[in-house]
């Protein structure tokens, strides 16, 4: 079986699930082990990407007060009681 992949559209995992279901099961076991060995080994390439380009000091900050947000609507809820 030959399998035509465009790299223009990301596969995902729905995409290769009917594959997979007609896998044996200790392939399909098989399979499991090296996609959790890969994910496993994945957090590798952020690191690589945040020292390449390590955050702006303000692309994580919020000009709103955090908690704020937080405090709108309380004062209602125990009104009924």
């Amino acid at each position: 079986m030959l399998l035509t992949i465009s790299m223009s559209t990301p596969l995902t995992a729905r995409d290769l699930w009917a594959i997979i279901v007609k896998l044996p099961h200790d392939e399909q076991v098989r399979l499991a082990r090296m996609a959790l060995h890969a994910a496993a080994r994945g957090g590798g390439a952020d690191a690589a990407a945040y020292g390449a380009v390590p955050p702006e000091p303000d692309e994580f900050s919020c000009e709103d007060d955090p908690l704020a947000w937080e405090s709108d609507g309380w004062e209602d809820l125990d009104a009924s009681r």
